[in-house]
């Protein structure tokens, strides 16, 4: 199989479901397309019912090229992240790996278009983390929840308005900046350095005003990181939490115990911002980016130096802040739901605390007229006992209990 050849077979697929996301090939499956977050199978022509191993190592090699960090990556270490360019139709991350022996490829489509916040339909809170000179925006979630979109969308603002140097250590370079009024150097993983840690330690001797750091992933890129927020630089990056209160805890957890006091004083001055994504299914298909949204405040910073404790948690304080524009995800799920976007079992599923939106729900539903209960339809009637009295009792109902004098 030739590069040209491969590109005929990459827009086949895309061109197959709307809304690609993802691209599988893996052996003894179809070649296979994520639409929506399920996966779909791929008529090709000519047919492939199966994908061979042999097929799938020379679509992966294709792809690697003669990157030799690449190879050497994946020989040594079982797999390998890159790019790959389909001419001007598409970008991909790709993710090569050996499975039970064999070659499996992932390929996740990158946006051509640079996202705005405005365009994203994000809350206006969003739009005070452009304006930040110093400290330290984190941006978390599961892999696919729409990360690098939002931090895409963050220098996007930071480029239109602001006259400066901003550097990105990615891997690989997902959206392609153009320099407007600020001037972008990207960098990516594998091709102009080789890890987060001596990547950000590099860039703290190029004049940066805005760092991205595609993912906080050990300690000591953690500890650079907190050190170029300290010395007056933004620094944007990324972590694989559920909330919040667990990134704080997270970038904790990397340190040993004699240094987490230290840590604690450090974060709980430099942090600024923690955005925390997921994408739930939309009514009438797609998905729609559910965000719990901190800020800093005394609280906040009280909280991160002494720990959380009965009614100080992180979930708390972002629930009683609703009113400045901060909000947890049962918040989030609620007003999704309010506002017909999602339904009810789509805000169960997605929430943090399932009794608190359920109860919020039938407040909904009460306020629209709507059943809230399966009671519904029982009716009252009356039993007239032998001594003569009179008892009310609800149909369906097991017949009521008299006591003897």
């Amino acid at each position: 199989m030739r590069r040209p050849e491969l590109d005929q077979i990459l827009s086949t697929m895309l061109a197959s479901q709307p809304e690609v996301s993802d691209l599988l090939f893996t052996s003894d499956r179809p070649a296979q397309v994520e639409s929506y977050g399920e996966l779909q199978p791929v008529a090709l022509d000519p047919p492939i019912e199966k994908l061979t191993p042999f097929q799938n190592e020379t679509i992966a090699l294709n792809i690697v090229g003669d990157n030799v960090w690449l190879l050497d990556d994946l020989i040594r270490h079982g797999s390998c992240d890159g790019s790959y360019s389909l001419t001007d139709k598409a970008r991909f991350r790709v993710n090569v790996f050996s499975q039970r022996g064999n070659y499996s490829i992932v390929m996740r489509q990158l946006s051509t278009v640079i996202p705005t916040l405005d365009s994203m339909n994000f809350p206006d809170i969003l739009k005070k983390i452009p304006k930040e000179k110093t400290g330290l925006v984190l941006v978390t979630g599961a892999t696919g929840s729409g990360k690098s979109t939002t931090l895409a969308a963050v220098l996007n603002e930071i480029n239109r308005t602001k006259a400066c140097h901003i550097v990105t250590l990615e891997d690989p370079v997902e959206f392609l900046h153009s320099h407007q009024k600020a001037t972008f150097n990207q960098r990516e993983l594998g091709i102009d350095y080789d890890s987060y840690a001596n990547g950000l330690r590099a860039a703290l001797r190029q004049a940066p005003k805005v760092i991205l750091v595609g993912e906080m992933r050990d300690r000591d890129t953690v500890k650079i990181a907190l050190s170029a927020a300290e010395t007056g630089h933004l620094v944007l990056s990324t972590l694989h939490t559920v909330n919040a209160g667990e990134t704080v805890n997270r970038i904790l957890g990397m340190f040993e115990a004699e240094e987490q006091e230290q840590v604690r004083d450090r974060l709980s001055d430099c942090l600024r911002w923690v955005v925390s994504q997921r994408l739930a299914p939309k009514i009438g298909g797609g998905r729609h980016a559910l965000l719990e949204i901190m800020g800093s405040n005394l609280r906040i910073q009280e909280t991160i130096r002494l720990g959380e404790s009965e009614g100080k948690t992180f979930y708390e304080i972002i629930e009683s802040s609703f009113t400045f524009g901060w909000r947890n995800f049962d918040q989030a799920c609620i007003a999704a739901y309010e506002a017909g976007t999602i339904t009810e079992e789509t805000a169960l599923l997605y929430c943090t605390k399932r009794s608190v939106v359920s109860r919020a729900i039938d407040n909904v539903k009460k306020a629209r007229g709507e059943v809230t209960s399966d009671m519904a339809g029982l009716r009252m009637k009356a039993v007239q006992t032998r001594s003569g009295d009179t008892i009310i009792q609800r149909r369906n109902a097991p017949p009521p209990v008299i006591k003897l004098k």
